[in-house]
């Protein structure tokens, strides 16, 4: 589950004080479809929506089905192509959407449901909707697997299992941590940058994006104070070995998906080194570490290395674990 799907639930809320809401999420996909399963959008009567189902080919369509009272059931599935209804926009690839549509009055009963989602949400619980069509849905906290969304459909009952969104820990600001933070974001992760120096934070913290969470404390002892959930990943890009290597220390002890600190070959297995020595961590903590970091595509710049780090955090993310292919001439490129 995404960033925008917090919005969407945090806009449920509001809107069903006074009013009925649709919620929408999407079940399944077959083909290509610019948004994946767990996706959400809730709609009011009278048009307004907030998220996103398919990028745009889909939605309009479902606001005029709604004000068309097509959606009268508590829980219904809508399928968007081969054979179901038609895209405002033909879908990519003749792409499939499975959406399972929830009708959700008015009132107490709402509410408590819509906080149950954004409170999980805030604390990373991974929720399992249970739904007998055409009845409610019911809610369970079940153990998370990464912020993967996992869906079956068996006749009449619908198991979606929805995670918390995927976050990034960046320890220290730099031009590349910038860009990383920036990007990370773009990408739908819950974004946190921990920074102590207050020569640094004069003069970087200006180029973070607004939605980025800025935490003024020394990136170890954040993590040490605050752990992360198994949907996080972890980043040092200082050059600076007071910053990377006590953020690797904590990290390898965390259940963080992707560790990675950035620096050239050489440089990397010098860190290793260090931290084998005077942090006595054992070979597999060390092959936790993404070092150099990042996937190698040449880059130069700042913007190109954090571009790198996000495709590889996007690769691990999607249970891509293929041997790594590590960016050394990128991360060099700032030594």
């Amino acid at each position: 589950m995404h960033s925008m799907d917090r919005q969407v639930i945090s806009t449920a809320l509001a809107w069903a004080v006074e009013q009925p809401v649709w919620l929408c999420t999407v079940l399944s996909t077959y083909g290509s479809s610019p948004r994946p399963p767990g996706a959400m959008m809730v709609i009011r009567a009278d048009g307004r929506y907030c998220g996103s189902l398919s990028g745009g080919c889909v939605e309009e369509s479902f606001v005029a089905r709604i004000g068309d009272h097509l959606f009268p059931q508590p829980s219904q599935i809508v399928r968007y192509g081969d054979g179901g209804y038609e895209p405002d926009r033909a879908l990519p690839c003749g792409g499939v959407l499975d959406i399972l549509v929830e009708k959700l009055p008015a009132g107490g009963t709402t509410l408590a449901y819509l906080q149950q989602m954004h409170d999980a949400l805030i604390s990373a619980v991974a929720l399992e909707k249970r739904v007998t069509l055409p009845h409610a849905s019911q809610l369970r906290e079940v153990a998370s697997d990464g912020g993967h969304t996992r869906t079956q459909i068996s006749g009449s009952e619908v198991s979606l299992t929805l995670s918390a969104p995927p976050r990034v820990v960046i320890a220290g600001l730099s031009s590349v941590a910038q860009f990383c933070a920036n990007f990370a974001l773009a990408l739908g992760f819950e974004t946190i940058v921990c920074e102590h120096r207050e020569e640094v934070l004069r003069n970087l913290a200006a180029g973070l994006e607004s939605g980025v969470q800025l935490i003024e404390q020394f990136p170890a002892m954040y993590l040490e104070r605050q752990g992360c959930h198994a949907a996080t990943a972890i980043l040092s890009l200082t050059h600076d070995p007071r910053i990377d290597d006590l953020t690797m220390m904590e990290a390898v002890n965390l259940p963080a998906f992707y560790i990675g600190a950035m620096g050239s070959v050489k440089n990397s297995l010098r860190r290793k080194e260090r931290l084998a020595r005077i942090g006595e961590l054992a070979p597999h903590q060390l092959s936790r570490i993404h070092a150099p970091v990042g996937i190698a595509i040449g880059s130069k710049t700042p913007a190109e290395i954090a571009l790198a780090i996000m495709a590889d955090i996007v690769r691990h993310k999607n249970g891509l674990h293929q041997p790594d292919v590590t960016a050394a001439d990128s991360a060099s490129a700032l030594i």
